[in-house]
C-alpha cells in the first residue's frame, strides 16, 4: 500500500483543528504545532451558517455542537435609534429545509473545545503545545518545519493555520499592507437573565446606524448574550482581541442609540475593544508543499459572519484534495484552485456589507426607513446570502 503523507499544521485554532480532524478521518498522520503553552477558551460569539455547520456534522460533531449552541430562529435588522425592526431572513427549520443544515450561534471557546476533544480522541493526530513555528524549507522530497529553539521536523506537507498574523504567510508571500478601517470594535458577553424580555429570543439582530452598527445574538443554549458594537473612530489602532475597555467608553461610542443597546452594555461582564483592520485578498496562497487555511490566507472583515465558516470549508476541501491526489503539490494546487475565487468574493463582499451597515443616510429619520426597505428588500437579501449558505464543501469538485 502507498504510504499516506505526513502533514504538519501550524496553529491549533478552529482552522487547524478542523483540518487535522478531516485529514485524520481520511487516514493521514497529522502533527499540530501550537505556540500557546495551553489552549484557552478565547473569543466570544461566532455564527455558523449552513455552509459551516454541514462541515461539522460531516465530521461527526453534531451532538457535541448541539450541546453548546443556540440554534437561530431568524435574523432581523433594526434602525439604530428608533428600534424599528424588519425581518432579515428565517433560520431554524427554514435553514435546514432550504440549505440542508442548521444555523448556529456558538461561543468560539465552546466550538474550539468540541473540535479539540475530537482531535484528542483521534489516533491520527498528535498535538504539540508550546511550540512556536518560526520558518520552513522545502524541496521536491518534503518540507522541514523549524521551531523556536531549533527543533526541526520533516514531513510531506505544511499547512499554515496560524491566523491573521501568520508566520507561514510572511515567508510564503509578501503580505499586503494592513489597512486600518477607522472602526473600533467592542465585544462582550452578558447573562440573558440580566436583559429585558425583548432580548431573550433566539434571534440575531443587526442594528444599523450612521457611523456604526451593533450585532447581538444568544450563545450557550440561550444562557448568555453576545454583543458586538462597531463605531467609527480614528484614535484606536490596536488589533487585539484581549485589550480591555470600560463600559463607560463603550457606551460613549453609541451615544443616542436605542436604550436596548445601553441596557446590554450596562450588564456586560467585561467589554473588550480592538481596531478593525482590512487586508486585500491574496492572489495565491500555495507554493509547492506549503499552503494555508482560514485567516492565514484570507482574513476578512466580520460583516458577512463568514470567517469561521470559511476556515471550516477550507479544512474539508483541503482534506478531500489530499485524499484524492497522491502528489502533494498537485493536491495543494487543486485545493487553492477550488477555494480562491469563493474566498476572494467573500473578502470583498464583507467590505461592501460594512458600508451598507454604516451608511450616513441612516441619520435622517425619514430617509432611514426607505434605506432599510430598499437595501434589505427580500430579493436582495437572498442574492447576498443564499450563495454563501448553499455551498457544500463535501461535494465541490476537487
Amino acid at each position: 500500500m502507498t504510504r499516506k503523507p505526513r502533514i504538519l499544521i501550524a496553529g491549533a485554532g478552529i482552522g487547524g483543528l478542523t483540518t487535522a480532524l478531516a485529514l485524520a478521518q481520511r487516514g493521514f498522520r497529522v502533527d499540530i504545532y501550537e505556540q500557546a503553552p495551553e489552549l484557552m477558551e478565547l473569543g466570544a460569539g461566532v455564527q455558523i451558517s449552513a455552509n459551516g455547520s454541514r462541515v461539522l456534522i460531516e465530521l461527526g460533531l453534531e451532538a457535541a455542537m448541539r450541546a453548546v449552541v443556540c440554534e437561530a430562529a431568524l435574523k432581523e435588522v433594526r434602525i439604530w435609534n428608533t428600534g424599528q425592526t424588519w425581518k432579515l431572513f428565517d433560520l431554524g427549520k427554514d435553514s435546514i429545509e432550504r440549505f440542508g443544515a442548521p444555523y448556529w450561534f456558538v461561543h468560539r471557546g465552546d466550538m474550539h473545545r468540541a473540535l479539540l476533544d475530537a482531535v484528542r480522541a483521534s489516533d491520527g493526530v498528535a498535538l504539540h503545545t508550546g511550540k512556536k513555528c518560526v520558518r520552513f524549507e522545502q524541496d521536491g522530497a518534503g518540507v522541514t518545519l523549524e521551531l523556536a529553539g531549533g527543533e526541526r521536523i520533516v514531513a510531506d506537507a505544511l499547512i499554515g493555520a496560524d491566523g491573521v498574523h501568520s508566520t507561514i504567510r510572511q515567508q510564503l508571500f509578501e503580505a499586503g499592507k494592513p489597512e486600518y478601517m477607522g472602526i473600533i470594535c467592542w465585544r462582550g458577553l452578558a447573562r440573558i437573565e440580566d436583559l429585558p424580555e425583548e432580548l431573550r429570543r433566539p434571534v440575531g439582530t443587526n442594528m444599523v446606524g450612521p457611523g456604526g452598527h451593533v450585532i447581538t445574538y444568544p450563545l450557550r443554549r440561550g444562557e448568555i448574550m453576545n454583543f458586538v458594537g462597531f463605531g467609527e473612530r480614528d484614535d484606536w489602532k490596536i488589533e487585539s482581541w484581549t485589550e480591555k475597555g470600560t463600559k463607560a467608553e463603550c457606551a460613549a461610542d453609541f451615544q443616542g442609540w436605542n436604550p436596548l443597546v445601553h441596557q446590554i452594555i450596562a450588564v456586560l461582564d467585561q467589554p473588550y475593544k480592538w481596531a478593525l483592520v482590512g487586508r486585500a485578498p491574496l492572489a495565491a496562497w500555495t507554493k509547492g508543499r506549503v499552503t494555508m487555511v482560514g485567516d492565514a490566507c484570507h482574513p476578512m472583515l466580520p460583516f458577512l459572519a463568514q470567517g469561521a465558516n470559511q476556515a471550516l470549508e477550507d479544512a474539508l476541501v483541503l482534506a478531500r484534495c489530499l485524499a484524492a491526489h497522491s502528489d502533494v503539490a498537485v493536491a495543494l494546487a487543486r485545493y487553492e484552485a477550488a477555494r480562491l475565487e469563493r474566498t476572494t468574493k467573500i473578502v470583498n463582499g464583507s467590505v461592501e456589507s460594512g458600508r451598507r451597515f454604516h451608511n450616513a443616510t441612516l441619520a435622517d429619520p425619514a430617509a432611514a426607513v426607505a434605506y432599510v426597505d430598499r437595501e434589505w428588500q427580500p430579493d436582495k437579501v437572498r442574492m447576498r446570502y443564499d450563495w454563501l449558505f448553499e455551498y457544500d464543501a463535501g461535494k465541490v469538485a476537487v
